[in-house]
């Protein structure tokens, strides 16, 4: 069972029933929002210990907990039928390797109302403590699909219905005015290398944020993904 370190992880994933196994509270820890840890653990019958803090530092396994460790199944994935089911907004990671990018990409998926997030088995970051740190709770809520293939993933998303929109640096269409039809499906590729070249041609659309003339020439894929993502949602609300 993988630790879930923090307050504010442990109470997301309380607050969204999500299975914990047990909690470990360090002693003399106090405050309302532990209260609300000890309160919420009561309510989902989850057991509360109170451990030295050096108990919980080797728990989190170096990871700053603030007194709060929880265990749980930290890998707890959708399947691609479930999420295709939904007809939401699926976000798709070609090779996402940075921790902290993939937690902040889910954070910026479930703020903008996307349905699921899909990830690759290999050559990608996996649902590590530091992805649900940086995804703050959002793990919690947003199921993930991990698959085998993305490109037979963008296969079946299309045979379902789905238009699939890349967003690469070559994209010959702009963010903000291309047309998003639904059931939609976005893809954000890897740092540094952006979409491989047999996903760019399994999109409908390769779209692109337009940057200045000799500047940086792209965005990092965490904060590229909440341009985009925030456009879809600004499109669907209107």
């Amino acid at each position: 069972m993988s630790p879930l370190a923090g307050i504010h992880p442990v109470r997301e994933a309380l607050r969204a029933g999500r299975p914990l196994d047990r909690i470990l509270i360090a002693k003399g820890s106090t405050g309302p929002r532990v209260q609300e840890i000890v309160d919420l653990a009561r309510e989902r019958r989850v057991p509360v210990r109170f451990e030295a803090r050096e108990m919980l530092d080797r728990a989190a396994m170096g990871v700053s907990h603030q007194g709060v460790v929880a265990f749980g199944s930290a890998e707890r994935f959708a399947t691609l039928e479930e999420s295709i089911a939904v007809k939401g907004l699926i976000v798709v990671l070609d090779g996402v390797e940075d921790p902290h990018n993939l937690g902040a990409i889910v954070r910026t998926a479930h703020a903008a109302g996307a349905s699921a997030i899909v990830i690759p088995e290999r050559r990608a970051a996996g649902l590590t403590e530091a992805v649900a740190r940086a995804a703050a709770g959002a793990l919690a809520y947003l199921p993930v699909v991990r698959v085998t293939n993305v490109n037979r993933s963008l296969e079946t998303l299309k045979e379902s219905g789905y238009w699939i929109y890349g967003l690469d640096e070559r994209g010959e269409h702009i963010y903000d005015q291309v047309e998003f039809t639904a059931p939609t499906a976005i893809v954000l590729g890897g740092e540094g290398k952006g979409l491989h070249e047999h996903v760019a041609k399994h999109c409908d659309y390769l779209v692109r944020i337009p940057m200045p003339t000799g500047g940086v020439a792209s965005l990092n894929v965490s904060v590229a993904a909440g341009v985009m993502l925030f456009e879809w949602r600004r499109r669907a609300r209107g």
